[in-house]
């Protein structure tokens, strides 16, 4: 029996969230864990709040949870690539709450983090995300080095 069943890890397309993917998925491989995948957006209409943060074009914003999604189906291709169960998870909202959330409901054994800001291209960070997530994570957290 590995030590970790189920493991939530972030990622918004970085090559430092593909890092932690990276090592999450090796973990996961040891114990036949299930890695839950989370990319958090920003919904569009909480630009509403500060319109000055919408971008002149606004027409060709990409529409935010579709993107998540798009990063979500490429991490999530490589990791049952190696043979690991994998879900994924995008979630509209601070991408630390969503990792914690998804650990809760999940009862996760491990969050795994890349050290470097996890800022999305959405551009939404609220703190620092492996900051925030290793002091309220229901369980061990890895903070993954990504450089």
């Amino acid at each position: 029996m590995g030590m970790f069943r189920s493991i939530v890890v972030g990622t918004d397309g970085s090559p430092t969230a593909a890092e932690a993917v990276r090592q999450a998925t090796e973990l996961a491989k040891l114990g036949g864990a299930t890695v839950h995948v989370v990319s958090a957006y920003r919904p569009i209409e909480s630009y509403a709040m500060v319109p000055e943060a919408l971008p002149a074009n606004v027409h060709d914003l990409i529409d935010p949870a579709a993107m998540a999604r798009t990063v979500l189906e490429e991490a999530a291709e490589k990791i049952r690539a190696e043979g690991v169960t994998c879900e994924t998870y995008a979630c509209a909202g601070d991408p630390a709450n969503a990792l914690i959330d998804i650990a809760e409901g999940h009862g996760a054994d491990l969050v795994v983090v890349g050290n470097r800001g996890m800022t999305s291209k959405a551009r939404f960070l609220l703190g620092s995300v492996p900051n925030k997530v290793s002091h309220h994570a229901p369980c061990a957290v890895l903070i993954a080095r990504t450089c």
